[in-house]
């Protein structure tokens, strides 16, 4: 039997602890998605040991309490502990190597953290033999992707990507029947946040990162999945930028509203054959929208299409505290306890995706399987993210430099020109 994995969680925000700010967001993830998937993991056995590292330390003892109030007395006592640092009364912007230090080859690190810290992160715990899970986007740089990817290989650890769209049923079930259409024709996709959540967002948006990193990523990743099954590479990029929303609102004068990239794909083994891909993202929606992300794709292709909406889901609430009609999704974390008072998300894609990585690292320790096996499984691997690293860079550089951006793909080797 596979033991239990020790997990070290870096990054402390919203969707690590829900706690941002210096209270619980005010977001649908008010109480985070890797913290309470790793406690509940560690109810069930399949995690061991916690710890968790930030920045500044002098934020522990409220997010301590604030885990406490809205976790443990709210499922029956589970269990928030974790190893914390710095220490309660430091700040050090290189502790997560101190941390990471204090870890053994075979324990894993979550990373959810700015865009731009990704690669160092990921790197200094790849070359110590620890599991990495990072959040989207993988990194900011195709060169950084493949680094990490080779760094990966060479100390035989598993590295995933927390792309949990996959594992929304609807999405899931769109992959399965998208093989039967035939050919790729046409992908539309459309993912918003309302205008609140660059508060959260004030202290890189613009600066390290912009959304169509942090919401495109989302549906790339989608389409890529699945067209790849279907022979589909992505070979050249153009994008565009509106702007004036976010900057009026306070952020950094780069922080662009909405990003729509042009994704032109061509099929491997016969050239003769396209698509194309429109993704766009923006986080200066409505603050009245009645959903957290909007989010919706059209697929077209030579047999037929698919067509998901997955802002509103057949559930809406209506309180007099919102002041509005609400849609709410239990499909990606379902925070409401059972009839004993235990935490009852585990079907939630965004706790599927959590115990997906815990299993994948335990059966690569067990001996059971190889990073390797677990690519061949269509994970969100390091591997298997390859091209949405590459479209994402394409479209940044494509804004910055006003040109389309080609993508090439030569014996498995990628590159931008």
């Amino acid at each position: 039997m596979a033991s239990p994995l020790n997990v070290l969680m870096v990054g402390t925000g919203e969707y690590t602890t829900g706690f941002v700010g210096g209270g619980a967001s005010g977001s649908d993830k008010k109480v985070g998605v890797v913290g309470l998937s790793m406690f509940d993991l560690r109810r069930r056995g399949k995690v061991g040991k916690l710890g968790m590292v930030g920045v500044n330390g002098t934020k522990f003892p409220a997010i301590r309490e604030h885990l406490n109030k809205n976790i443990t007395q709210v499922y029956n006592n589970l269990d928030t502990s974790f190893e914390s640092f710095p220490a309660d009364n430091a700040k050090d912007p290189e502790s997560y190597k101190a941390a990471i230090d204090a870890l053994q080859p075979g324990d894993a690190i979550t990373i959810f953290t700015p865009d731009t810290t990704h690669y160092p992160i990921a790197l200094y715990a790849i070359e110590r033999k620890i599991h990495v899970m990072i959040t989207k986007p993988a990194v900011k740089e195709l060169a950084h992707h493949i680094a990490l990817l080779e760094a990966a290989e060479k100390h035989g650890v598993y590295v995933y990507i927390e792309h949990h769209k996959r594992f929304d049923p609807a999405y899931a079930d769109a992959k399965h029947r998208a093989k039967k259409l035939g050919d790729f024709n046409y992908f539309y996709s459309y993912m918003s946040q309302p205008k609140s959540q660059l508060q959260t967002f004030a202290a890189w948006a613009g600066i390290d990162s912009d959304i169509s990193y942090y919401l495109n990523s989302h549906h790339v990743d989608i389409c890529d999945s699945m067209v790849s099954q279907l022979g589909y590479v992505p070979v050249k990029v153009s994008a565009s930028a509106s702007t004036g929303v976010a900057v009026s609102l306070g952020c950094h004068e780069k922080t662009e509203d909405t990003i729509s990239l042009l994704v032109h794909w061509q099929k491997e083994d016969d050239p003769t054959k396209h698509a194309t891909g429109v993704y766009t993202a923006s986080w200066t929606a409505p603050q009245k929208a009645g959903v957290h992300s909007n989010q919706y794709f059209h697929y077209l292709a030579q047999g037929g299409e698919i067509r998901i909406d997955q802002a509103k889901r057949g559930y809406d609430v209506a309180e007099d505290s919102a002041g509005q009609l609400m849609w709410y999704n239990p499909f990606y974390m379902k925070y409401a306890p059972d009839e004993d008072g235990n935490f009852a998300g585990q079907s939630g894609y965004g706790y599927v995706s959590m115990e997906k990585f815990v299993d994948g690292c335990r059966a690569v320790n067990a001996g059971t399987l190889t990073p390797k096996d677990l690519d061949a499984k269509g994970l969100p691997t390091l591997r298997n993210t390859i091209a949405t690293t590459a479209i994402l860079e394409a479209g940044r550089r494509s804004i910055d430099e006003k040109r389309e951006v080609k993508i090439e793909r030569k014996d498995g080797q990628w590159r931008l020109v």
